[in-house]
């Protein structure tokens, strides 16, 4: 005889708002099976039942066991105890048949209840809580809304059931809610933090004006930010009385947090110290902007957003034309170097020009989270209130820099010589990226630094190492090494000497220059001695030459183009890919050549022109490393074979960028050979399209990304390019300023 298929029963226990919405959530979403629910109140039973939230329900939780397949505990923590006791006593633990899950927002203190009234944590108990409320309370006021695109967070046990978990995790998705885990102690210290001290505040200040003799003046004049603050006050104080009480450690160790930070404002205020004010009220804005691109799913990723963002994606046309006058953003190099080393000047330091990218914005926020009082960026502009070599202070977590691996090799050179330990960290990519290159010779510098397995990120720096001079051969030439060490060496006794296997970028050493730092070259050596002081200098920063070339290649691919790039950095350590499009044949010129603090640069006017295969010169490879990618393109349309060796480093940049490039080259049908450094590329030279259209993935390599774009101006069907988020990290505006100058691109979101 068939078995007979029982549907789900659902028992709600605690038919208040979140409870009630729950229901409501179910309903709506046409979930099956019956739901039940007990709530001491019975007239909150009947409006239950009125509202056609339950089908049945009662206020004695013993009679209502029979036949449920899933139990959700919605009662205050408090009373956590009881209910808890009282399933205890009906054998409820352990049934595999049944799920017990409950919505509490101190997830320790319900632990221990559970502990105590089942003597161990039953294997079908998953602890949950759902991040959504409101002020209102009751029954009445459910919302199947409630927890639609809000976190619901389950802290399971090693000993939890995962088919437990998965029907919880099933019930929470069924509501609308997206679904995370934590451990329960990280969860409470977390929510003690963002949910439970802000409401211990509002509760206060709203008590403290509402005792003032002219509280009503107070009130009636409160502004609308007055009203958003205050309005959690509002919820229920019985709830909240409990949830403190329960998470007490947790919450008092959040509020001397907020009390010391506190007392130092109040200091500042007092003694009409503006830098300190600014410093904290600058810290906090652009803090608060960097919540919200977390909360919206923009760039900034890893373990900060605990979930995978959406994907982005480029269709790109054949076609077009290429024309106009346009400046690219500036140069992400210089823009990282001017704030790390106007934080360190004594003075204030005046920035033109700065790249508000990803990259760059993560450089500021980390000097912002070491004290430094930064205004800006306000259209390119940032003020950067410089606080001396040694004028940093700890910051209160890790450092993210997100996808910057320039930040952070050079933020280890100068954090290893600070008085604290600091620990930097980055978004999925930079975590893959090797950091022994850096890490072993601060080694030998003294610096005490951790890496993860393989030489990888996270760094972990323990301050207060006294450092020594060295002098370094690096063994591959890499301007951040370079000037890693050459920013340890503004911390350590002695001169720091560090020789270069060919030439790489100058611009850290020639910014020292332009901020007083005195630092020596002689042939392919450069030095300088530790001890000495910054002074603060204008900055203005050329536009990028590596977001040019993408512009620089489309022009020179595409016949009629002619394309004006304007301020263009055109420092002799970053011309390679002009002098490498030069070889190739193409019409490019320099105009309008000048100097801007201590930087060359120029208005680069490119032509389209017939461009031949060349044999890269090796002693160009170090100088258009970046732009390699979209040269590439450039070789397919080439007539002949483009060949370059010497080239390794492309494999270990934001993706093996030698691989990328020739896997997506397989799918339009470019013939090439690849080689451990290198790769052979035969274009086909002409003015009709040179390959076809296709899909390929970027990897999330912005560079990728983009010069797969380009390409699609000489292919004979449209191309899309998968993963392009982080073409945000090094260009923003990237999309604007190709259709401007005759591009044919859509920009598609879906979900990862």
């Amino acid at each position: 005889m068939a078995h007979e298929v029982r549907e789900p029963r659902l028992l709600i226990v605690g038919l208040g708002l979140i409870g009630g919405s729950l229901a409501a959530a179910l309903r709506a979403a046409g979930a099956k099976g019956e739901i039940l629910a007990c709530d001491p109140d019975a007239d909150e039973i009947a409006r239950g039942i009125e509202m056609g939230l339950i089908d049945r329900g009662g206020t004695c939780l013993a009679a209502l066991l029979d036949d449920v397949s899933l139990i959700v505990l919605a009662v205050p923590v408090l009373a956590m105890r009881d209910v808890l006791g009282t399933l205890a006593e009906q054998g409820v633990a352990g049934d595999p048949s049944v799920v017990i899950t409950d919505v509490g927002s101190t997830k320790g203190a319900i632990r221990e209840a559970a502990e105590a009234a089942f003597g161990s944590l039953p294997n079908n108990l998953v602890l949950g809580h759902p991040i959504a409320g409101s002020e209102k309370s009751g029954v009445a006021s459910s919302d199947a809304r409630l927890y639609m695109g809000h976190k619901v967070i389950l802290t399971p046990s090693a000993t939890t059931a995962p088919d437990a978990v998965a029907r919880v995790r099933r019930l929470w998705q069924a509501a609308g809610a997206e679904v995370l885990e934590m451990e329960v102690e990280h969860h409470d210290q977390v929510l003690a933090r963002t949910s439970h001290l802000p409401h211990l505040l509002a509760f206060s200040l709203v008590d403290t004006l509402a005792r003032q003799d002219d509280r009503l003046e107070i009130f009636r004049y409160a502004a609308g930010g007055f009203r958003d603050f205050t309005r959690i006050a509002g919820s229920d104080p019985v709830m909240w009385r409990d949830i403190f009480t329960a998470n007490r450690h947790a919450v008092l160790t959040a509020l001397d947090d907020f009390e010391a930070g506190l007392a130092c404002l109040r200091r500042a205020v007092a003694d009409s110290d503006a830098d300190a004010m600014l410093s904290t009220f600058d810290r906090a804005s652009h803090a608060r902007r960097y919540f919200d691109s977390l909360l919206n799913q923009s760039s900034y990723q890893a373990e900060y957003q605990m979930q995978e963002q959406a994907t982005l994606r480029y269709r790109a046309g054949p076609g077009g034309e290429v024309r106009g006058r346009i400046r690219v953003p500036g140069d992400k190099s210089v823009s990282h170097r001017a704030i790390m080393l106007g934080a360190l000047a004594e003075g204030v330091t005046e920035v033109s020009g700065f790249l508000e990218g990803e990259d760059s914005l993560a450089t500021l926020q980390a000097f912002r989270e070491m004290g430094v009082a930064i205004e800006g960026p306000h259209q390119g502009r940032v003020t950067i209130h410089g606080v001396g070599l040694h004028g940093l202070k700890a910051p209160s977590g890790p450092l993210y820099v997100g996808n910057a691996g320039t930040a952070m090799r050079l933020f280890a050179g100068l954090l290893a010589g600070q008085s604290f330990d600091t620990e930097l960290t980055g978004d999925v990519s930079l975590t893959k990226r090797p950091m022994g290159r850096v890490a072993d010779p601060l080694r030998e510098m003294g610096a005490v630094i951790e890496t993860a397995e393989g030489g990888r990120p996270p760094l972990k720096l323990h301050g207060g190492k006294g450092l020594k001079g060295i002098t370094y051969d690096m063994p591959m030439a890499s301007a951040q090494v370079k000037s890693c060490l050459l920013l340890a060496g503004l911390y350590a006794e002695g001169e720091t000497r560090v020789r270069e296997p060919a030439p790489t970028r100058d611009h850290t050493e020639r910014m020292l220059g332009g901020f007083g730092y005195r630092v020596d070259r002689e042939g392919d050596t450069c030095w300088l001695e530790g001890g000495g002081a910054l002074t603060a200098a204008p900055i203005d920063v050329p536009s990028d030459i590596s977001s040019a070339t993408f512009f620089l290649v489309a022009a020179a691919i595409t016949p009629g183009a002619d394309l004006v790039l304007e301020h263009v950095g055109v420092n002799p350590t970053r011309i390679g890919v002009i002098n490498i499009l030069r070889l190739m044949g193409a019409d490019l010129r320099l105009e309008n050549e000048r100097e801007v603090g201590g930087e060359p640069v120029a208005d680069l006017r490119i032509r389209y022109a017939l461009l031949k295969g060349i044999d890269i010169p090796v002693d160009q490879v170090p100088l258009a490393i970046d732009e390699f990618p979209a040269l590439f393109v450039a070789a397919a349309n080439a007539e002949g074979v483009t060949r370059l060796r010497d080239a390794a480093e492309l494999r270990v940049k934001e993706s093996d960028r030698l691989q990328a490039m020739a896997d997506g080259f397989s799918i339009l049908g470019v013939e090439h050979r690849l080689y451990e450094d290198g790769i052979d590329i035969v274009g086909q030279g002409g003015e009709g399209p040179s390959y076809g259209g296709g899909r390929v993935d970027s990897l999330g390599d912005h560079r990728i990304a983009m010069a797969f774009t380009v390409a699609a101006l000489r292919a004979n069907a449209p191309i899309t390019v998968d993963d392009c988020a982080n073409v945000a990290t090094s260009f923003p505006g990237f999309i604007d300023l190709a259709r401007r100058v005759g591009l044919t691109i859509e920009a598609q979101q879906e979900d990862a």
